[in-house]
This record gives C-alpha cells, sequence and structure tokens, in this order.
C-alpha cells in the first residue's frame, strides 16, 4: 500500500513538473501558473519526503543497504 502512494505522489509530482514546462512555453512569462505549478511540485517532494521519513521512523517502510 505504502508503494502505491508512493508511486501516486511521484506521478504527480512529474505531472506538476510537466504542467510548469507547458505553462512556460504557452504563456510566455504573462501569467504565473508557471510558479504556481512548479511551487505545488516543491511542496509535494517536501511532503513525500517526509511522508518516507515518518514510515521509517515508525516501523512501516524498512530501509536496507545496497546491494544487500
Amino acid at each position: 500500500m505504502q508503494k502505491l502512494l508512493i508511486i501516486a505522489v511521484l506521478i504527480v509530482i512529474l505531472w506538476n513538473l510537466g504542467a510548469g514546462l507547458y505553462y512556460m512555453m504557452v504563456d510566455k512569462g504573462k501569467t504565473d501558473r508557471t510558479v504556481k505549478s512548479l511551487t505545488w511540485r516543491i511542496g509535494l517532494s517536501v511532503g513525500l519526503i517526509l511522508l518516507v521519513i515518518a514510515g521509517i521512523f515508525t516501523g512501516v517502510i524498512k530501509p536496507h543497504g545496497v546491494g544487500g
């Protein structure tokens, strides 16, 4: 379940990144939609990092070393 939540948030982050690129190309700096989209992306990224940290501290997510 937690993997699906993380993947869903990553997809939304990528969606906002793409929307920011689209707004930057279409609006040519006349509106603030690019800034709003990228602000959402940053907020979601910080939220995802905090969610993963909380999952590690609560024991829901068990970190492991690379290759072992």
